[in-house]
């Protein structure tokens, strides 16, 4: 017994205070947000909330409203240059950029796949150059792969 209850009657009296606290938590006041202890304020500019504005754009936005400094301008959009070694297409040109050898071993293979991926997959160029940069690494796949090939016979 414990303070002139039972084990058993404690443990009830214990569960029954966790539910009702937990009642409490399941109910926050309708101007809290859950998971915060304070309630949120939000500035209002003309009817639209700084939170939908552009997120990167807010900090300048502020600045402007103090007359701090100016927005800067954004910047033009200019036209993707694609590089040079994408227009190196043919099989004997990427084979010469691989530099496959009869010395090499998987691992080297495996080592200049991956710098060749690097320098020329698909998803580090501008969209317009992606076919380009697909068929090089279509062909740069393929040497490899008969090179590796080579070495396991």
């Amino acid at each position: 017994m414990l303070f002139g209850q039972s084990v058993f009657q404690s443990v009830l009296e214990r569960l029954k205070a966790e539910d009702e606290t937990e009642e409490e938590a399941r109910s926050p006041a309708s101007h809290r947000v859950a998971g915060l202890g304070t309630g949120l304020a939000f500035d209002v500019l003309e009817g639209v909330s700084v939170a939908s504005q552009r997120v990167g754009q807010a900090y300048f936005d502020n600045l402007d409203a103090a007359g701090v400094v100016e927005k800067p301008a954004p910047p033009a959009a200019a036209e993707p240059v694609m590089p040079a070694h994408l227009n190196r297409m043919a099989p004997h040109e990427v084979a010469a950029e691989l530099a496959i050898s009869a010395a090499d071993t998987p691992q080297t293979l495996g080592e200049k796949r991956r710098a060749f991926a690097r320098a020329n997959h698909p998803d580090g160029v501008a969209l317009p150059f992606r076919d380009n940069a697909t068929k090089r690494m279509m062909i740069a796949n393929l040497l490899i792969d008969e090179a590796l090939q080579r070495i396991a016979r």
